[in-house]
């Protein structure tokens, strides 16, 4: 849980360095739990909107944590060694959101690359 409270607090808005696979999935577990939490709780006390797609809780909470996980998602890029640019893959249909998806999936690089120190050396295992 540390991890996730370190991507909020911490690291809100932190681009360079480098993420593990255990602190970005367990950051995007937490985030989307709490998403459809929200989302429930929107429709259950009216403030789902149907045109938008969205409740206002649930919206809000997306909107303030929408930069956290660029960041984390970026530094996990970092961590198999490509720049954060490739992040923008989400924006090819289908093809892109898979392979951004296989992306995050690999394992980081072993020891220092470009973008840092191996996290995982750190004691974030």
């Amino acid at each position: 849980m540390n991890l996730v409270l370190g991507c909020v607090t911490q690291k809100y808005a932190q681009f360079s360095g480098r993420a593990p696979r255990k602190e970005y999935w367990l950051f995007v577990l937490v985030f989307y739990v709490l998403f459809f939490l929200l989302a429930f709780i929107d429709g259950a006390i009216g403030t789902w909107i149907e045109e938008v797609g969205m409740g206002v809780l649930s919206g809000i909470f997306g909107l303030a944590l929408l930069l956290p996980f660029i960041s984390t998602s970026v530094r996990r890029l970092h961590d198999t060694n490509r720049s954060g640019w490739w992040y923008l893959l989400f924006l090819i249909p289908i093809i892109g959101t898979i392979w951004i998806l296989i992306l995050f999936c690999l394992k980081g690089t072993d020891g220092e690359n470009r973008f840092g120190p191996n996290p995982l050396n750190d004691g974030l295992t």
